[in-house]
Formats: structure tokens, C-alpha cells, sequence
């Protein structure tokens, strides 16, 4: 049986030892020279040390991607094709980009009907379509649903969703009242394997992280936070000093509907553990037929506030500030590849600085004016890039 005396990879029980390429190289010529019986020029500018180059660059590609491979196995390092197929095992699937959705008030003319598809515009310039027929009753106004045109989590405060994109006899206004649920990119890798991470709790009955992992795994849900009292009194938790109720489990949830998400809460909760929260649903026990109302809390929006110095100079990009403001926008939701910032979470600013581009001297970020920023538990945390300033000193 021939040898070869191109290095092979080294399996550990910590991981892979890929030779180096230089290695797989000089394995190569030492093999060219004993089948032509050592005669041969090593030089790598011959057609011998050609052949002898491209041999080791496929082989070393090769044992680059067999390390990929074992790498991808591994729910920690997995991303794109193999964490869909390592999530599929723990039946989930990574969640899908979503639209921001908008309730918005419209005025009009009693009867007068604004189509499924009709567009309004918001003061930045982006298209909402209206979800469903909508028709205005005789009170001349009523609220109906919006939904942004373009995936992502696209900022709409209140107010902001003014104009009439689309001009339909009889319909006079538009307006929002409240802030519009952001929607979301793609699930991203780190957000992916830290749902699957805390999806192992939902075979637990009765704790906060298996309440956590079903509530994560209703079609829609954005975020999530649980929490429990287990005494006997009430408990102010988080930021805004939420009271939570004796013996009580209080579930924060954007996204998702109301249905699903109380039916979730239900299905791992404890029995005669009371609730909290401003959203009640009835839950029907399939079983025995009973009904139960479920509570939980629907996050009111927090406008965080960004304030970033840095240091004026001649080779600075004229574009500056919109690429901070980019650059910090895409890190608070994710979109560079991190953990957005959640329900109940910390936003530190240091977890900015790496953000700001290379071309800027960097003195300082706040975070709402301090170096960090408690959420409250009741709370989502909203950004726009109006309210990411930047002063060049």
C-alpha cells in the first residue's frame, strides 16, 4: 500500500489540527520526487512545481472545508443551511423577515371604502399598505391596520404615518396614535442559536424558562420576557418598578397573536399561579372543555437616545454621520450579526464603540445621556435615527 507524505488533518477531542498549507506543499514535491525518482527541479516556477501548487491549494481547500463542516455540526459555530437542519431536530424554524405594523386612525365620509392595498406615507418616506378593507362607519372615523411595504425593523413613532399616498374621494386624514410595532430582519445567527439554545426548556413544566421557550416558539413573536414571584407579596421588578402580583408570572411578548401567545402561556404555566399584564385573553382547555382567561403584558415602546462625540478632522468622510447613525442602528437591531436589544435588557453604550466606522476618532457615546440604559420589563426598546446625534469636537 503507497503512503503519502502530505501531513494529514489531526483529530483531537477539542477539535481539528489542519496542516498548513506550506506543509501540504512540500508533502507534495516530496511525493513528485519519489515517483520520478528524485531528479525532479522543485522549483515552483517548473511545470513540476506548477502541478505540485495546485495540487496542495485543492487539497488545503479540501481540508478547510471539512473543517467548516465539523465546525457547522456544532449548534454553537452552525449558521445559514446546517442551523436551519440542527433547529429542525428541536422543531424550529428560523423566523422569517416581518414588516412593521401600524394602527392608524382615518377620517372620512360615512360608507366611503379604502381598498385592501391602499398606500399612506410616513414623515421619513416610507409606503404602509392598508391590511384589509377598511370602511369608514357613520362616526366618520375608525382605526385600522397598516403595514409597512418593505421588510425590516423600519421605525414609525406616533404621528409619523400623516400623508395620503394614494387619494380616494371621501377619505380626508390618516394618523397614528401610537408608535408602530417594528418589524424585524431575518433571525440572525446568534439570535437563531440562542432561541434553539432556550427552546430545550419547553419539555419543563411550570418554570420561567420553559414559559420563555414556548412563548419564543409562537409564529411572530419578536421578544419576550418572563418573570415570576414566588412569595407571598408583591414585588416591583425592572426599571419601571413593575408590580408584580403574589405568586404570579408576568410574560412580556411583541408579536405573535394574542391568542397564540396567552395559549402558549397557558399550556406551561403552573396551576393557580396568578397573572399579570394589560392584555387579557380566554384560553379554552381542550380537555375538559373550561375556560380560562390568561394575562400578559404588551410592551409599550421605549425611544432610546444615542449621543456620540468625535473627532473633527480633514479625513473624515463627508457622510460621517449617517454612517455612525447607520452603523449604530444596525447593532441595536441586529443586523450586523449581534443580539438586538430586547424587552427588560440592559443597552450599554460600550457595546457601540466597536460599531463606529474606522474612519472616525471616537471620544465618547452615551446611551440616553449615561453609559447605560435599564429597559423596563414592560418596555421594548425603539430607535430612530433622528435620535442618534453626532458632534464632531
Amino acid at each position: 500500500m503507497s503512503t503519502s507524505n502530505v501531513p494529514l488533518i489531526i483529530w483531537t477531542p477539542t477539535g481539528l489540527i489542519i496542516p498548513a498549507e506550506a506543509d501540504v506543499l512540500a508533502g507534495v514535491l516530496a511525493d513528485f520526487q519519489a515517483a520520478f525518482g528524485g531528479e525532479l527541479n522543485p522549483a515552483l516556477e517548473t511545470p513540476q512545481g506548477q502541478l505540485a501548487s495546485s495540487e496542495a491549494a485543492v487539497i488545503s481547500d479540501k481540508n478547510s472545508q471539512i473543517a467548516r463542516y465539523v465546525n457547522e455540526v456544532d449548534p454553537q459555530y452552525a449558521s445559514g443551511r446546517m442551523q436551519d437542519g440542527i433547529a429542525r431536530i428541536y422543531f424550529i424554524i428560523r423566523r422569517p423577515a416581518t414588516s412593521t405594523v401600524v394602527t392608524a386612525t382615518v377620517t372620512g365620509l360615512f360608507g366611503v371604502v379604502i381598498p385592501a392595498g391602499t398606500l399612506a406615507m410616513d414623515t421619513s418616506g416610507n409606503m404602509y399598505a392598508a391590511t384589509g378593507d377598511i370602511i369608514i362607519p357613520i362616526s366618520g372615523q375608525t382605526d385600522s391596520e397598516w403595514q409597512c411595504t418593505i421588510t425590516g425593523p423600519i421605525a414609525c413613532p406616533a404621528g409619523a404615518l400623516s400623508v395620503m399616498y394614494q387619494l380616494i374621494p371621501g377619505w380626508d386624514t390618516i394618523n397614528n396614535a401610537v408608535d408602530g410595532i417594528p418589524g424585524q430582519n431575518e433571525e440572525n445567527r446568534a439570535e437563531f442559536e440562542q432561541r434553539r439554545h432556550d427552546s430545550v426548556a419547553v419539555n419543563v413544566q411550570g418554570s420561567s424558562p420553559s414559559i420563555f421557550g414556548a412563548v419564543a416558539s409562537v409564529p411572530g413573536v419578536i421578544d419576550q420576557f418572563v418573570v415570576d414571584n414566588p412569595t407571598g407579596s408583591i414585588v416591583n421588578s425592572g426599571a419601571t418598578n413593575y408590580p408584580l402580583k403574589p405568586h404570579s408570572v408576568f410574560v412580556a411578548v411583541l408579536g405573535g397573536t394574542d391568542q397564540d401567545v396567552a395559549t402558549a402561556i397557558w399550556s406551561k404555566k403552573n396551576v393557580g399561579c396568578d397573572y399579570n399584564g394589560n392584555t387579557m385573553v380566554t384560553v379554552i382547555d381542550p380537555l375538559t372543555n373550561s375556560f380560562y382567561d390568561v394575562t400578559f403584558e404588551r410592551p409599550s415602546p421605549l425611544a432610546v437616545t444615542f449621543q456620540v462625540q468625535i473627532v473633527a478632522g480633514l479625513n473624515i468622510s463627508a457622510d460621517i454621520v449617517s454612517q455612525i447613525q447607520n452603523a449604530i442602528l444596525a447593532r441595536f437591531n441586529g443586523q450586523d450579526g449581534t443580539q438586538r436589544e430586547r424587552i427588560g435588557g440592559i443597552i450599554f453604550a460600550s457595546r457601540y464603540y466597536s460599531a463606529i466606522p474606522g474612519t472616525a476618532i471616537l471620544l465618547e457615546i452615551k446611551v440616553a445621556g449615561g453609559d447605560k440604559l435599564q429597559v423596563g420589563i414592560d418596555q421594548y426598546p425603539t430607535l430612530d435615527p433622528n435620535d442618534i446625534t453626532v458632534t464632531q469636537v
